[in-house]
């Protein structure tokens, strides 16, 4: 194991971030976090890319969630989501035409909006 992905109870690489479990705040298994993304400058988590649904990674939707969102559990090993399944479906989803508009701060507006969470800029 590399020093890139040692972890401790403060700690984690962003590599054994990707592909950890969500769970609904009933701890119903929700899917998985794709990936976590970071605003290069400051060095700040800006949000993640959870799959919800499908089966096999087909039929999936990819939702983005500010950070603050997710609260690690220890008992379930994996992240809570502290939304309701109702923002979860009724907000911003990725896909091929909003992939490049991610990055944008009106996008970043947009999604922790949705939210009700301050962006991580501000």
């Amino acid at each position: 194991m590399g020093i890139e992905t040692e972890e401790n109870n403060e700690l984690i690489a962003a590599a054994k971030v990707e592909g950890t479990s969500i769970y609904s705040s009933d701890g119903d298994d929700m899917g998985s976090v794709q990936s976590v993304m970071i605003e290069k400058t400051s060095g700040q988590v800006a949000h993640a890319v959870v799959s919800v649904g499908g089966f096999l990674g087909m039929g999936s939707e990819y939702h983005v969630l500010p950070w603050e969102k997710l609260d690690y559990d220890t008992e379930l090993g994996g992240y809570r989501l502290n939304v309701t399944e109702e923002q979860l479906r009724s907000g911003p989803t990725v896909d091929q035409s909003s992939r490049d508009h991610m990055p944008d701060r009106e996008y970043q507006d947009r999604v922790y909006n949705h939210y009700g969470v301050s962006p991580y800029y501000a």
